[in-house]
């Protein structure tokens, strides 16, 4: 006999949602129509039209400038946005010009969809200028100013690009070192460290060729922020020292010590010791002959870690030592305190536990004077004393096979 399996049919269910409107995304105020135009704006105006028009426009951004200022935003960008539309009237100069105005307001209130129209009308005027072969000069330049305001960085490099490549190709020496220093500024904005490099490299150059040892002296240190920042210590070294010759041409030889010290700093992260011991010596020479005790101190410090840090514990005492001397002189009580303390950390690795204790006294002394690590150096003896109550250890013998 045969089996009857009854076979279900389900009949398929249809669910219906209701379908939700999408929110129709707003117009950019700047690109809807004149509300009140003041003048005709389908025709090239007169002098004297011109004239009425940016008197009348002048007072509408006067207006909207004090609701502004009484915090009325809601109220103050649309003034400001009919302002800029019909100041179209007077070309796309002069409306960049108000874009610019408007938007730097609408970037210091954090206004963001302000400054996402003002953004897209520059984009638009740049547009039409440069496929309608109407681009000149001045609007290029104007742009340029108002990317820069409303913090459109990217747009800014590319406008200042355009204009460094004009000036390169009329030869325009002035043109090209104005937008190179302009193209700098931008790329250290934005961090842009690897871009920035050759645009000061270069500045470099222009200042060095015409003998101008103050814009040299600012781009050096430029270029030392940005190799440092950007980790490049060979490139670092290399401009710190050409600062440091630059500092002994213009007779300032008390700028030099601080920078020898980061000289030496650098060649320590290349692992070149012995050129880092150079640099930290002649800053502590140097900086000990003019009395900057507290420079000649640090650099010192510098040195005795380095041979800490190489091993030779025995010269890095020598050196903690003198340090001692010149903190001393300079009345550098912080710097007393904390050159015993590195001291009575080598005497402690070493077991001298004699030495240990009399380096941290003295560093205890000194914390209580200025009231600051003061528990650390008590730590410290209470670490020195249980390891000179504990009994030494004795070395097992190894048992015989």
């Amino acid at each position: 006999m045969k089996r009857f399996y009854p076979i279900l049919l389900l009949a398929p269910i249809f669910f219906s949602f209701p379908v939700l409107a999408q929110t129709p995304t707003p117009p950019n105020p700047l690109e809807t129509p004149v509300q009140n135009p003041i003048v005709p704006l389908n025709r090239p105006l007169t002098p004297e039209e011109r004239q009425k028009l940016t008197e009348s426009l002048d007072k509408l951004d006067a207006e909207a400038r004090a609701k502004y200022d009484a915090g009325l935003y809601q109220e103050a960008f649309p003034i400001w946005y009919e302002e800029i539309k019909q100041r179209r009237a007077l070309g796309d100069v002069e409306e960049v010009k108000g874009l610019g105005r408007v938007g730097l307001a609408a970037w210091e209130r954090d206004r963001t969809d302000e400054v996402k129209y003002i953004n897209q009308r520059l984009k638009n005027i740049q547009q039409n200028a440069e496929t309608g072969k109407k681009m000149t000069p001045e609007l290029r330049a104007e742009l340029g100013i108002a990317y820069e305001q409303i913090r459109a960085i990217d747009s800014a490099v590319t406008i200042y690009d355009r204009i460094l490549a004009d000036a390169r190709k009329a030869n325009d020496p002035v043109a090209i070192e104005a937008n190179l220093s302009k193209l700098g500024e931008l790329h250290l904005k934005r961090f842009d460290y690897q871009r920035a490099a050759p645009v000061y490299e270069e500045l470099l150059v222009i200042a060095r060729s015409r003998n101008d040892s103050l814009q040299e002296g600012i781009y050096l240190q430029k270029l030392a922020e940005i190799y440092h920042e950007s980790l490049q210590p060979a490139n670092a070294a290399r401009i710190k020292e050409e600062i440091a010759e630059n500092y002994l041409r213009n007779q300032q030889p008390q700028l030099i010590p601080p920078m020898k010290i980061l000289i030496g700093l650098d060649y320590q992260a290349l692992n070149d010791p012995n050129k880092a011991s150079q640099n930290f010596q002649e800053a502590y020479s140097l900086a000990f002959a003019l009395q900057q005790y507290g420079t000649a101190g640090e650099a010192l410090g510098r040195l005795a870690e380095l041979y800490q840090k190489y091993g030779q514990t025995d010269y890095a005492l020598q050196i903690y030592q003198e340090t001692i001397k010149v903190h001393e002189l300079g009345y550098n009580y912080y710097g007393l305190m904390t050159t015993y303390d590195k001291i009575g950390q080598i005497y402690l690795d070493r077991k001298d536990y004699r030495q240990a204790m009399n380096a941290f006294q003295k560093g205890s002394e000194l914390a209580r004077a200025i009231r600051y690590r003061e528990e650390y150096f008590q730590n410290q003896i209470a670490r020195v004393n249980q390891a000179m109550t504990q009994p030494p250890t004795e070395e097992k013998p190894a048992p015989s096979p």
